[in-house]
C-alpha cells in the first residue's frame, strides 16, 4: 500500500491542523495490536512482523502494554 498516494501529506483536507494526514493514516492502521506471548517471546507466524508506524513526528511516545493471563 502506497500511503503517500493514498493519503498525501498536503492533501485537500477539511480538518486543517497541519497533521490531518497522520490522523487518517492512524485510522487506517488502528491504534492497538494484540499479540500472543509464550515463554517470554512474541509468537509470530513465518511472514509476520510488528511495525510501529510514526505518522506525526518525530516526537516522544509512550508504549502501553497489558498482559492478560490464561
Amino acid at each position: 500500500m502506497n500511503m503517500a498516494k493514498l493519503v498525501p501529506l498536503r492533501g485537500d483536507y477539511r480538518h486543517a491542523e497541519g497533521n490531518s494526514d497522520a490522523h487518517i493514516k492512524t485510522s487506517l492502521f488502528g491504534p492497538a495490536q494484540m499479540m500472543i506471548v509464550e515463554n517470554g517471546e512474541v509468537m509470530l507466524g513465518t511472514w509476520q512482523v510488528i511495525y510501529f508506524c510514526e505518522f506525526d513526528g518525530p516526537r516522544q511516545r509512550k508504549l502501553w502494554a497489558k498482559f492478560i493471563g490464561e
